[in-house]
């Protein structure tokens, strides 16, 4: 049975991979994964071919093992693993509360390890990982602190496990952009720490695009717009402290 498997489906850039990637391939079964489970069956209604909706809390440890045992059960060919399942919070690190920042970590970093780890098995020659990721993984970034810590771990897991997997002719990208306007900002932003500075937006879609697009070129990472770009380089040019200032500045902090 050849699938595909989506995390974080129910919104946002999970929603946008799922859409494009069942437009231009046909599966077996597509699995979705998120909490709201009443999401993931609109995506149902949406899709011409045989969707698995999965309504799962990946921030309970429990739910690794209620993974792994649905793939051992099932023992499917995963084509394409998109994982999309994550939140930020924007506000001083002292604000926020505790359980959020350890909330963050265990999202955005512990389940992507683990339903990397257990679909690893289940992936073929000519598979495809996609990691969502963030431009803040380039850099530290105050008032996104923990955040922006999360995603440079991802960055750095995704990069090297794609190496590990260069003779197997499985790929894995880290999907970096800037700005998207998802429903991440209704929870990311709770007061004006970070608000004066969103130099430009992109579209789930135009991200999502990009990946696709990037992977067929066989790019370990991929980042959304030329002016994206050109941060990315001069963040890896400038020393860090430098580019904490400027971003700093650009919010009004002093």
């Amino acid at each position: 049975m050849k699938i595909a498997i989506f995390t974080g489906a129910s919104s946002g850039m999970g929603r946008e991979f799922v859409k494009q990637i069942c437009a231009e391939e046909k599966f077996d079964e597509v699995w979705v994964i998120a909490r709201r489970l009443e999401r993931l069956q609109e995506i149902e209604a949406e899709l011409d071919q045989p969707v698995r909706c999965i309504s799962m809390d990946l921030t309970d440890p429990k739910s690794y093992d209620e993974y792994k045992a649905l793939l051992d059960e099932q023992r499917p060919e995963v084509k394409v693993l998109v994982n999309a399942s994550g939140y930020g919070k924007f506000a001083a690190f002292q604000d926020i509360p505790l359980d959020e920042q350890l909330g963050m970590i265990d999202l955005n970093d512990k389940a992507l390890v683990a339903i990397t780890y257990h679909t690893l098995p289940y992936l073929v020659k000519g598979s495809r990982v996609y990691q969502v990721d963030s431009l803040s993984s380039f850099q530290p970034v105050p008032y996104i602190g923990v955040y922006g810590a999360t995603k440079a771990f991802v960055l750095s897991f995704t990069r090297a496990v794609n190496m590990e997997l260069r003779h197997t002719g499985i790929k894995m990208i880290a999907v970096c952009p800037g700005w998207v306007k998802t429903e991440f900002f209704d929870r990311a932003v709770t007061d004006d720490s970070v608000i004066q500075y969103y130099n430009k937006f992109f579209t789930s879609e135009e991200v999502v695009k990009r990946a696709i697009r990037d992977m067929k070129k066989g790019k370990d990472v991929s980042v959304c717009g030329f002016s994206i770009r050109a941060q990315v380089l001069l963040t890896k040019l400038l020393p860090h402290k430098w580019v904490m200032k400027i971003w700093l500045r650009q919010q009004g902090k002093k």
